[in-house]
């Protein structure tokens, strides 16, 4: 029987199944559409299609350090039931220690991991324990010193939040309490000038703005702009930033005490950024009469 669009796009809504998968399963099944949806559910292909739809905010964040390089990865899953869940952790561990040999997130989807690239190796997951899960985010270091660190830890070297610190001199001791500000304040970037022009200039825009609205001449403005300008940047910048294990020092002032010089950072905290639809209860009940 011929295989037709309007046949594997059928399938497709049906199931949920990707493209491909829809056309194998018609092609397997001689284009008996009952039999090509059991062929996909045999092989978890429908189910784990079904669950994509569903917002995964929830999972965990894995760092790894090895030979001066550190990543952090962010694998979500629906709920954070899943997130304390063995076979996830498990799972979740391999990919961190996949993700140190690539350069970036589309690179460790497409990475070899015991015999399957991650990406199925994580729709395999979702068959098996029934939540829509995601390789969302990678972010990595490098440096002489990488030092790593994972706040409210669910299992070692994963948690909520994870957070890599790269440094020329100091020792792990130091890097671990940079790591934790890092976590706590989380800062927009190392320096001014690593910040983002434009939201500088966002920024900037905004308190001129304000500034406005009082009335005040120009040229007191412009004054008042320089001095919230540089707030705004001190605020934002971790090397500015008063130290949350000395106030009285900055984090740029404390390294550099220790014999320290801070090269670079990141910070991936689960579910940043991810907007979860929330939905009344009223609202679900009414869905399930219609």
């Amino acid at each position: 029987m011929a295989i037709t669009a309007a046949l594997v796009k059928e399938l497709r809504d049906t199931t949920g199944a990707g493209m491909m998968d829809a056309k194998k399963a018609l092609t397997e099944t001689d284009g008996d559409m009952e039999a090509a949806v059991d062929w996909l559910r045999t092989k978890g292909l429908a189910k784990a299609a079904k669950k994509s739809g569903r917002t995964a905010a929830e999972g965990l964040v894995a760092v790894a350090v090895k030979d001066g390089k550190g990543i952090a990865v962010e694998v979500n899953s629906e709920t954070d039931f899943v997130g304390k869940n063995a076979d996830f952790q498990k799972m979740v561990g391999n990919i961190a220690q996949t993700a140190l040999s690539v350069d970036d997130v589309d690179a460790l989807k497409a990475a070899d991991m015991d015999g399957k690239t991650v990406e199925q190796t994580v729709t395999d997951a979702v068959a098996v324990i029934g939540e829509n899960m995601s390789v969302r985010r990678m972010v990595s270091v490098t440096g002489e010193t990488v030092v790593s660190y994972v706040h409210n830890a669910a299992a070692p070297g994963m948690g909520k939040i994870g957070v890599l610190v790269a440094m020329t001199g100091g020792d792990e001791a130091l890097g671990k309490q940079i790591a934790m500000h890092i976590a706590a304040v989380n800062p927009a970037a190392l320096s001014e000038a690593d910040m983002d022009a434009a939201t500088v200039e966002k920024e900037k825009q905004v308190q001129m703005d304000i500034a406005r609205e009082s009335g005040k001449p120009e040229q007191v403005i412009e004054k008042m702009i320089e001095g919230r300008m540089k707030k705004f940047v001190a605020e934002s910048t971790l090397l500015n930033q008063p130290f949350v294990v000395n106030p009285d020092l900055t984090v740029g002032q404390a390294a550099s005490d220790a014999g320290a010089t801070i090269t670079g950072f990141a910070r991936l905290e689960v579910g940043e950024g991810i907007e979860v639809e929330k939905e009344d209860f009223a609202a679900e009940v009414a869905k399930i009469k219609g």
